[in-house]
């Protein structure tokens, strides 16, 4: 309970002085929230750019990718500005099911012979490999790569002093 002064007035509450455990406390946790957004917004941009000026056409399963990536970009990077450090409750499970499409995608990429279980039903077949840089870096790949990031960025707090 709060003091009364003399005058039964209760003492004005500084926030300065308050302590708000919300408050990101070090460099990760001040700006773990702009990286994600950076990231969600290049794989967005990335995408965009392969399809739309590279005209490499998306099959179904990147479709899929991009309905989980580009919400990210535009939610993050709103929390991002906001300060909004909540915002796991939207973005983790858009990031989740990014990540388990990503890596099925790659599992077809990787083992053609699974393409039979769930085959892409129109357009461009999943399993194709458009884009092989080094020998190993493809599409799906930096889709999960991309989406790894996101929920690392999203999951690892910073330690406490």
């Amino acid at each position: 309970m709060a003091e009364q002064n003399t005058e039964g007035e209760l003492p004005e509450h500084d926030e300065r002085d308050s302590f708000d455990e919300d408050e990101p406390q070090g460099l990760w946790e001040r700006y773990r929230f702009y990286c994600a957004w950076v990231v969600a917004l290049a794989a967005t941009l990335g995408s965009l750019y392969l399809s739309e000026v590279a005209g490499y056409m998306p099959c179904d399963l990147c479709w899929y990718q991009r309905i989980f990536m580009y919400p990210l970009a535009v939610l993050l990077g709103i929390a991002a500005y906001r300060g909004d450090r909540q915002i796991g409750v939207y973005a983790l499970p858009l990031a989740w099911i990014g990540i388990a499409i990503s890596f099925y995608h790659n599992l077809l990429q990787w083992f053609p012979s699974l393409s039979g279980i769930v085959p892409c039903k129109s357009g461009v077949p999943c399993n194709q490999d458009y884009l092989n840089w080094l020998g190993f870096i493809t599409i799906p790949l930096m889709a999960l790569t991309a989406f790894a990031l996101i929920l690392i960025l999203l999951h690892v707090k910073g330690r406490r002093r």
